[in-house]
Formats: C-alpha cells, sequence, structure tokens
C-alpha cells in the first residue's frame, strides 16, 4: 500500500501545471493544499493504479483512500473520487458510517466534496435505497460539508429523474441556511430534479421564494425556461 501511495504521490509531483498551480485557488474561497495538477491528469493517475488497487481488500482500499484524504491535497482527494465508484458492486450499507467520517474528518471544500458524493455516495444510494434515510438527515448537521453533502449526494440520481421527493424534502431542512456552500449544493440539486420534474420544481420554488435565499433560487432555476426563471425570480 505504501508504495502504491509513494508513486501516486511522485506522479502528481512530476505532473503538476504551472497555469493550473496560478489559478487552482482562485476557485476557493477558503485555503487549500494542492499540487496544481488538471483534474485530467489526475484521473489518468488513478486509472493507471486503478488494477492494482481493484486487487486489494475492501479494508486495505478503505485505508488507502483513507490515507489519501488525510493528506488534505485536493489532487489526492480526487483520486478517491474516481476509484470508489469502480468498486460500488463490493459496497455495503454499512459502508455509509465511514463515508460519513471521512466527510466530517477531511472534506473541507466544495471539490472534494462533490467528487466524493456525486457518484461514490450518489450510486450507493440507488444500489442500496435503505441508506437513504441516513444520507437525509445528513442535512441536519451542523457541518457545512455534510449538509452539502446530504443534497449532491442525490445530483447523479436526480438527473436520471429519481428521488424527487428526498430532494425537497432535503431542501425543505436546508431552505433558509445562510451558507452559501449549502445554499448552492440544494439549489443544484433541484436544479438536475427539473430536468425531469420541471413542474413540480417550479411550484416549489415559487411556494418556498420568500424563505430561499437568491443564491439556491437562482441555481434551482437555471435550466428553465426565461420566462418561467423570470416569474420564478420575482420578489414578492
Amino acid at each position: 500500500m505504501n508504495s502504491i501511495l509513494a508513486q501516486i504521490r511522485a506522479d502528481l509531483k512530476a505532473t503538476t501545471d504551472e497555469k493550473t498551480q496560478k489559478s487552482f485557488q482562485r476557485f476557493f474561497k477558503e485555503q487549500v493544499k494542492y499540487y496544481g495538477v488538471k483534474t485530467e491528469t489526475v484521473g489518468k493517475i488513478a486509472k493507471k493504479y486503478g488494477p492494482h488497487v481493484k486487487a486489494l481488500d475492501k479494508q486495505a482500499i478503505f485505508a488507502l483512500c483513507e490515507e489519501l484524504f488525510g493528506s488534505d491535497y485536493t489532487e489526492e482527494a480526487f483520486i478517491v473520487s474516481f476509484w470508489l465508484p469502480n468498486y460500488v458492486e463490493h459496497l455495503e450499507p454499512s459502508d455509509l458510517a465511514t463515508f460519513k467520517l471521512w466527510i466530517e474528518r477531511y472534506v473541507n471544500n466544495w471539490a472534494k466534496c462533490d467528487g466524493f458524493c456525486n457518484h461514490t455516495i450518489g450510486d450507493l444510494l440507488q444500489k442500496y435505497p435503505q441508506t437513504i434515510l441516513d444520507v437525509k438527515n445528513w442535512a441536519k448537521s451542523e457541518n457545512r460539508w455534510l449538509k452539502r453533502a446530504a443534497a449532491v449526494s442525490f445530483i447523479v440520481p436526480a438527473k436520471k429523474g429519481l428521488f424527487l421527493q428526498e430532494a425537497f424534502e432535503i431542501s425543505d431542512v436546508l431552505l433558509a441556511d445562510g451558507d452559501d456552500m449549502v445554499q448552492k449544493g440544494y439549489g443544484w440539486l433541484l436544479k438536475e430534479e427539473s430536468r425531469k420534474h420541471q413542474k413540480e420544481v417550479y411550484d416549489y420554488v415559487v411556494k418556498n421564494r420568500k424563505a430561499m435565499p437568491r443564491t439556491a433560487l437562482r441555481y434551482a432555476v437555471e435550466l428553465m425556461p426565461k420566462e418561467l426563471k423570470a416569474e420564478a425570480m420575482k420578489k414578492d
């Protein structure tokens, strides 16, 4: 395991990109730790070591993922996000407790949160519907990234039109949250639900627009026709 870690880190250091290094921080309000490697390159590195990782048992894979998360480098967290969706057939509902712990302990920016939750937890939700309630309850957390995770974990299923009621229930909990990272998270979820459920999302937004922050509202109606968007954005 240590040899894989060392090789990954050597590859990341060897593929730093000057332009990426200079621009990386501007995408984040909080200070982030990074090498400065293009996301496409990180994906290639993850793919390179994927077969070696799949040969390990689950305990060893999780230990490796936690080491990567624990480094605090954003690109190392991306490696985890590339690996685990390819391992989803081996995941179990009980693994959600581990994933929750990782979010609480290691996730400290939107990229780490979204990269991990969109597919790894999104896939788990679809495979094991019994995990849905636990993820929904993250919306009640005091942790800003766990609250965002409650919403963005449903993003990929939402694109298929799944879990509309759950999306509304999560949004109800997060509706008046003052954190823009949380607002953007549930607003994004509503936007993706609007692909298949435009009327329902529109009605939800209009019903709740007095309480909904403008940031969340703008995200929610982004894909709607111009006239609906303008109507939804009206101030009562």
